[in-house]
């Protein structure tokens, strides 16, 4: 095709025609009564297309008026908008965003907002938390801030405190004592679920005991999250003295203080070491567990640094010791929303991952009117997908109203309304099988209501792939996308799910573990809160030093639904009725 026909061609409009009638006259310099009549002839045929075309033009983008992308419309910057943040992606910067820009408070002024695109852009995408942080806990938050600014790495506090170490693992004498910063050191390991939930648990210690929390990097934590606190880095520097010794740590280590405790050697409150190895994984034993007993935080206290490996999110034994009892209180008034404040305070995704949320988002649950998100996660070994966990799938979702049936009689059903819902369902697992499946199901039938469902799956791995970065990097994505969603279902004892559901502020629909291949009855139950379970808690009464149930000591400490003997927060509210 000529270029020059076809500019030619998309020149010509409503308003060139009409122009062209009016001008003609002029240029041939005939201004004659026939030429009037002809001018006043071509106005009055022309002013109702002028308005008709005003009217168009001003009119919203039809799938606004629908509704269909609700409060969570993501905000375009318009062309002359010079207020942006020098993003690719073309968001506005937080002087245009939703008042909720800082997480209620929990987000501290100051950060470059470029560096971390999520942590003033997630509102967009969220609704906005009917849980409020209590004004202490933001309080302490930003008095934390300052202690890290303080003590953090780099720092002549750091490095002061760092020299004494090194003098100590080079033999010479040196102990500890009164120092002017004492740490935390959080070690990397197990996967990235467990990982979130133990640096909360590790994040909550500190708080309560004036600590700065130190986050071994290992091999791709600076690339999935954001810096959480001003001023400094949580990441433990690259030069730390003992940092070799971290794969060598075990419940046998001379400083492991379980081994301590077991052989009764150098716990004395004369001796106070440089540092302890705090080993709280789940083949801890007895002595390690003591940890949690008030009576051993003396030591503990007095020790400037504490370097801890776990996989357990171990914040229901901190509500069992009496000596954190008061200022847990009144950090959390609403007992059951600890991971959902502190999560949605340490955790932002890194610029990488938020393009992988905010595409994925956009295409495929942004004009949803619902979003129902859906993660299956299996322990039995053999192929995916296994049938009777599909059937698990439906019969909770169809049991609980949280997906329509389908109709296999009728070709086409309508809305009794006339126009039918939308509804996105997010599928996160390993394998593809249960997402085709629902896919196909949807797309074959007509549900009984005429809604319709779109079933999207981001990614299917194949195997879990700890410290895998692309792995990891959608992991975190996903467990993001979920948190999204309106509605949630869960697998049991799966860390990726209560991720996803405390930052979201959610009580899922958790799927029972089924036991010999066959689903459970009921096939899933909606949890008393939003809060994790903690998988291997101590069953020890420190008083009595006696084994007690631990999930039967105070109303807010309950048993797990999906795990019998673990041990979540629940609200004071709630009964064990409820179970």
């Amino acid at each position: 095709m000529d270029l020059s026909v076809s500019r030619s061609r998309r020149r010509i409009s409503p308003y060139n025609t009409i122009l062209a009638t009016l001008v003609a006259p002029l240029k041939s310099g005939l201004i004659t009564t026939m030429n009037l009549m002809k001018i006043l002839a071509a106005l009055l045929v022309s002013l109702p297309v002028l308005v008709t075309l005003s009217l168009v033009l001003r009119s919203p983008p039809p799938d606004r008026i629908k509704g269909f992308a609700d409060a969570r419309v993501i905000q375009r910057l318009t062309p002359n908008d010079t207020s942006s943040s020098n993003s690719e992606d073309g968001f506005s910067d937080h002087t245009q965003m939703p008042k909720d820009t800082l997480h209620d408070g929990l987000i501290a002024s100051g950060f470059d907002e470029g560096s971390c695109l999520s942590r003033y852009q997630s509102n967009l995408y969220r609704k906005i938390s009917p849980h409020k942080p209590s004004s202490y806990l933001l309080s302490r938050l930003r008095n934390y801030e300052h202690l890290h600014k303080k003590c953090g790495p780099h720092t002549k506090s750091y490095k002061t405190a760092m020299a004494r170490l090194k003098s100590s693992d080079q033999g010479n004498s040196s102990v500890g004592g009164s120092s002017e910063c004492k740490y935390v050191v959080w070690i990397s390991y197990s996967g990235l679920g467990n990982k979130i939930l133990t640096i909360t648990s590790a994040f909550l210690y500190a708080l309560l005991t004036n600590r700065v929390l130190l986050v071994d990097p290992g091999k791709d934590m600076a690339d999935l999250f954001c810096e959480p606190f001003p001023e400094n880095s949580w990441l433990l520097s690259k030069d730390f003295s003992i940092k070799e010794k971290f794969n060598k740590f075990d419940q046998k280590s001379p400083h492991c203080y379980g081994n301590m405790l077991k052989n009764k050697k150098n716990t004395s409150s004369e001796f106070v070491p440089l540092f302890l190895y705090l080993h709280l994984a789940h083949d801890y034993d007895e002595q390690d567990k003591l940890f949690f007993c008030d009576e051993y935080q003396s030591l503990t206290g007095k020790v400037p640094w504490l370097i801890m490996r776990t996989d357990n999110y171990f914040v229901p034994s901190l509500f069992l010791m009496p000596s954190f009892e008061q200022e847990l209180e009144k950090l959390f008034p609403e007992k059951e929303t600890v991971f959902h404040h502190l999560g949605r305070y340490l955790f932002h995704p890194s610029n990488h991952v938020w393009g992988l949320i905010t595409r994925y988002y956009q295409a495929h649950l942004a004009k949803a009117d619902e979003r129902i998100g859906i993660q299956v996660r299996t322990f039995e070994s053999g192929p995916s997908p296994r049938q009777h966990v599909m059937n698990q799938i439906y019969a909770c979702v169809f049991k609980e109203k949280l997906l329509p049936q389908v109709d296999k009689q009728k070709p086409v059903v309508t809305a009794p309304s006339g126009i039918p819902k939308l509804k996105s369902v997010l599928i996160t697992s390993l394998t593809s099988g249960y997402s085709e499946n629902m896919r196909n199901m949807y797309w074959e039938h007509p549900t009984v209501n005429g809604d319709l469902i779109g079933v999207f799956q981001p990614s299917h791995e194949g195997h879990q792939q700890t410290d895998k970065n692309l792995h990891d990097r959608k992991a975190w994505a996903e467990m993001y996308l979920l948190s999204l969603c309106d509605v949630l279902v869960t697998s049991a004892w799966s860390t990726f799910g209560y991720v996803a559901q405390g930052l979201g502020g959610l009580k899922p629909w958790i799927l029972y573990k089924p036991e010999n291949q066959t689903m459970p009855n009921p096939p899933c139950h909606q949890v008393m809160s939003m809060e994790p379970c903690f998988h291997a808690p101590p069953f020890y009464d420190c008083k009595a030093k006696r084994g007690v149930d631990t999930g039967a000591l105070v109303p807010h400490v309950r048993h797990c639904e999906d795990m019998s003997w673990g041990l979540k927060i629940v609200g004071s509210h709630e009964s064990h009725d409820q179970l």
